[in-house]
């Protein structure tokens, strides 16, 4: 009976030790401090925590009962054992330099020129005969795939695209046309002999392209030392095919807001904006990835609610409670507004999901109705500390939404290097499309 007693007591701590990351971070100066959810004394009771440093490439201050603190950057393997005897879990812990940014909160319009051009649809063809023919769809060409190259010369645009395929068609010949397959990434061709299109006057294979995407979302932080920024905090896709877009070159460059059409159950909202391509904000793109877009700016921007940096909290750091969020409503204002993170998911990097969150703020919400299309980037404080940003809204509830950690976003960005980084889906509006 003692037996089972025992396994009965102490089979919450082993099923909280079991969420505990196996990996986690922490910035020098911060306490080497490990939350399983168990009372403080209970904790202590029944825990007990031994440091060894890698290669010497770490070092911690211990001052008997005083929780460690981190001093020097490099690796860290922390063994957990109950009662101080049976090993029950480690943890490698990256101690990297403290992260400094500034804060965003700035609208920013964003410009995606993709790799090729984007198959985004396929339409039959009607010959002079009013037959039907679709030779891409014939020949195996899906939603998605990116048209690379017709008879080896590079396709850069839509309208290059159309132009190509109408004069080489005119030959009456099949056209030799490389593609890159919209899952694998694998690069093919095939032969597609183009149809003459009563309708259209011109000699089409049935596909419609597009080869860039824009619009409008919100700068997440901007890192001095490196000119680095981080925005939106989620891949762009493309809006028909919900495809991740194959980054070419891209840039973002201010923006000013002109409305809001509110967020309501079933119908998200969005932020209404011009770009402004002169002074302000202006920078490259050189990474679309699943916790944003990266790059470089010319100069850093201005956030009127903070003066000089803010430190980034690491993944393990953030907390469920109290948080605000800047971004701008109204022309290119920056406002507060106050939100809460109800819920932490420390292994949800690869879609860009690290916590739900839910907007608290009455004024915020008599505006927007809650997250909206546009708010995508907006950093998210707490304590002091960027934690992460607004990424997506729900569609049922558009008071809540998912955030993105700001440490995957820096990992991302290149800011921590890439050894800690090892150790370790909106949708854009577009311009249209042309038919080829």
């Amino acid at each position: 009976m003692a037996i089972i007693f025992l396994g009965l007591c102490l089979q919450l701590p082993f099923q909280l030790l079991n969420h505990l990351p196996i990996q986690q971070s922490v910035s020098v100066g911060d306490k080497l401090s490990f939350d399983i959810g168990l009372p403080k004394y209970l904790e202590q009771n029944l825990l007990k925590y031994s440091y060894e440093t890698n290669l010497n490439s770490s070092a911690i201050i211990t001052t008997g009962n005083i929780t460690p603190v981190a001093t020097t950057p490099g690796q860290l393997d922390v063994q957990v054992k109950l009662f101080g005897l049976i090993p029950v879990r480690n943890i490698s812990v990256n101690v990297i330099p403290e992260i400094r940014v500034i804060p965003g909160g700035q609208a920013v319009g964003v410009m995606i020129e993709s790799e090729g051009v984007m198959v985004v649809g396929r339409s039959a063809i009607i010959d002079e005969e009013g037959k039907r023919h679709n030779p891409a769809a014939e020949a195996g060409i899906q939603l998605g795939d990116i048209l690379l190259s017709v008879n080896d010369q590079v396709v850069e645009t839509e309208s290059q695209a159309q132009e190509m395929i109408n004069k080489l068609g005119q030959k009456g010949k099949p056209l030799v046309m490389k593609f890159k397959e919209r899952d694998s990434q694998k690069i093919f061709q095939t032969k597609i002999t183009p149809i003459y299109c009563k309708e259209t006057k011109r000699y089409r294979v049935g596909l419609f392209v597009r080869d860039s995407t824009a619009g409008v979302g919100t700068l997440t932080f901007y890192h001095p030392e490196s000119n680095s920024y981080g925005a939106l905090g989620h891949i762009i896709t493309d809006i028909d095919t919900c495809r991740p877009i194959n980054l070419s070159k891209g840039k973002v460059v201010g923006a000013q807001i002109e409305g809001i059409r509110r967020s309501k159950k079933g119908q998200p909202g969005e932020k209404m904006g011009v770009f402004h391509r002169g002074e302000g904000i202006v920078g490259n793109i050189t990474k679309n990835t699943n916790c944003g877009i990266f790059g470089k700016l010319n100069k850093a921007p201005e956030n009127t609610y903070t003066q000089g940096t803010i430190p980034v909290a690491m993944a393990n750091q953030v907390k469920e409670g109290p948080a605000y969020i800047y971004t701008v409503l109204q022309g290119n204002k920056i406002e507060k507004y106050d939100i809460e993170v109800e819920q932490i998911n420390l292994y949800g990097r690869a879609e860009g999901k690290g916590m739900i969150i839910r907007i608290t703020d009455k004024e915020l919400l008599a505006k927007t109705g809650g997250i909206i299309q546009g708010m995508s980037g907006s950093p998210i404080i707490q304590d002091g500390r960027l934690i992460g940003a607004v990424t997506h809204v729900f569609v049922n509830d558009p008071t809540r939404g998912y955030g993105v950690m700001a440490e995957w976003m820096l990992y991302d960005s290149g800011v921590l290097p890439k050894q800690v980084s090892e150790r370790k889906n909106a949708q854009f509006g577009a311009r249209g499309y042309v038919a080829c």
